[in-house]
C-alpha cells in the first residue's frame, strides 16, 4: 500500500487538477449557458411544468441529487418544485430495459410523463450515452425544453439538446464535479425565484 505521503500527493495533485478545471469553467461558455437553463426551468415551474432529470452510473446518481435538491429544499424553506429522476423508478427501468432495451428506459418516461415547456436535462460525460440522447431527441418532439451536461467534446447530445453545457474537461471525475457545481448552483438560482411564495 501507498505511504501516507504518496497518498497526499496524489489528493494535492488532484485537488490542484481540479481547481484548474474549474478556473476554465470561469472563461467558459457553461456558465451563459447554464444561467439560460435555469430561466428555462423557473418559467416551466412558474407555468405548472415540472423537470425530468436522468444520466446513468454517477450521472444517475447526480440527478437524483439535483431532482432532490428541488423537491426538498436547496438553502432555504419554500414551496416542493416538481422534479424527477427517471431512474428513481426502478420497476420502469428494468421492464423498460426488459422489454424493450436499455436505450429505451429514459425516452419511454419521457414519453409518458413529459409535456410541453417542461424541461428534461440529460447528463452524460461523454455526451454519447445512446438512452439519454434519444430521450433528449424525444423530449424535443414533445415540444419540452432540453438541457444537456456533458464534457468539453458534448458528444452527440450537443447537436440534439437545446441547451448543451459543455464543461471544459473530458476527465470524467472532473466533468462530474463541474457538473455538480454547476448543476448545484442551476438549483439555488431556481431556488431564490420562488423564495416567499405560498
Amino acid at each position: 500500500m501507498a505511504g501516507l505521503t504518496e497518498s497526499e500527493d496524489v489528493l494535492r495533485e488532484r485537488v490542484a487538477t481540479s481547481i484548474e478545471a474549474k478556473q476554465r469553467l470561469l472563461r467558459s461558455d457553461a456558465i451563459r449557458l447554464t444561467a439560460e437553463a435555469a430561466a428555462r426551468v423557473v418559467e416551466s415551474l412558474r407555468a405548472g411544468g415540472k423537470v425530468l432529470f436522468f444520466g446513468n452510473g454517477g450521472s444517475s446518481t447526480d440527478a437524483g441529487h439535483l431532482a432532490a435538491e428541488l423537491l426538498g429544499r436547496f438553502y432555504a424553506d419554500r414551496r416542493p418544485l416538481a422534479a424527477v429522476n427517471l431512474a428513481d423508478n426502478t420497476a420502469a427501468m428494468t421492464a423498460i430495459g426488459n422489454d424493450y432495451s436499455y436505450d429505451e428506459v429514459f425516452s419511454r418516461q419521457v414519453r409518458a410523463l413529459g409535456v410541453r415547456d417542461d424541461v428534461a436535462v440529460g447528463l452524460s460525460t461523454s455526451g454519447n450515452s445512446a438512452n439519454v440522447v434519444r430521450a433528449i431527441e424525444e423530449a424535443a418532439g414533445l415540444g419540452m425544453r432540453t438541457v444537456a451536461f456533458t464534457g468539453a467534446s458534448g458528444g452527440k447530445l450537443a447537436s440534439v439538446a437545446e441547451l448543451c453545457v459543455r464543461v471544459p474537461s473530458d476527465d470524467t471525475p472532473r466533468v462530474q464535479e463541474m457538473c455538480m457545481l454547476l448543476g448545484h448552483t442551476l438549483c439555488e438560482i431556481v431556488e431564490r425565484e420562488f423564495l416567499g411564495e405560498a
